[in-house]
């Protein structure tokens, strides 16, 4: 599998769409990362999306989606911890869209922390790595905490509290607008913003959920 199974003329021009950098340096680094992801979901079953087409949809430009908003509502992050990062999304396109942010991946499945390791040793990628590990046994803070489908957002700040830097803030990756999740988050959270976040060549509900703790100054 080459990265020409990705079309890269649609990647770029979803990437001009989302304001972000769309040079040959990104776009390579983003089709070789889905062309790893394709080969090694043979064997590891990393993710259950395997046609092409929908990974560059799915997966690569809805995770570079992320990217525009964390310049929106965390521009002096230093570092990202994505939790439950499974074959590296949003970890790897972030990793490359930001190449001055640290950017790491907890997962609890060893073969999917093995394979985002891989892929930042192939592409380049030396502001990326990945643990294996369960989030709740991770030390450690993080200006930003993202997740994609992790969990429910109750139980995604009550696990990574201790784990926001601070003036962090977690970023919280949803599908539908979640109403009755938001409604059962703890008082010792506030919700800053709910974004919905339009991903080129994706029919989708897409919301980003941006949360910070209570007590912390905007």
């Amino acid at each position: 599998m080459t990265s020409s199974a990705i079309n890269t003329d649609l990647l770029r021009s979803g990437l001009a769409d989302l304001g972000l950098e769309n040079g040959d340096r990104v776009v390579d680094a983003l089709a070789g990362y889905a062309a790893l992801l394709l080969k090694w979901n043979r064997v590891y079953n990393l993710t259950a999306i395997r046609r092409p087409e929908e990974v560059l949809t799915h997966h690569l430009l809805d995770s570079a989606a992320l990217s525009p908003l964390i310049d929106r509502f965390a521009p002096a992050a230093a570092s990202l911890l994505d939790v439950g990062c499974g074959g590296g999304l949003p970890s790897v396109p972030t990793a490359v869209l930001r190449p001055a942010l640290q950017v790491t991946g907890i997962d609890a499945v060893g073969k999917k922390a093995a394979f985002v390791n891989q892929a930042a040793i192939e592409l380049g990628l030396r502001n990326l790595r990945a643990v294996h590990g369960r989030v709740e046994k991770l030390s450690g803070s993080w200006d930003v905490v993202t997740s994609r489908a992790f969990s429910s957002l109750t139980d995604f700040v009550t696990l990574t509290r201790p784990l926001v830097a601070p003036g962090g803030r977690w970023l919280a990756m949803k599908g539908v607008m979640p109403e009755e999740e938001l409604t059962a988050l703890p008082a010792w959270v506030r919700v800053e913003a709910v974004e919905r976040m339009t991903v080129p060549g994706l029919d989708e509900d897409r919301h980003l959920v941006v949360i910070t703790p209570a007590d912390q100054r905007r």
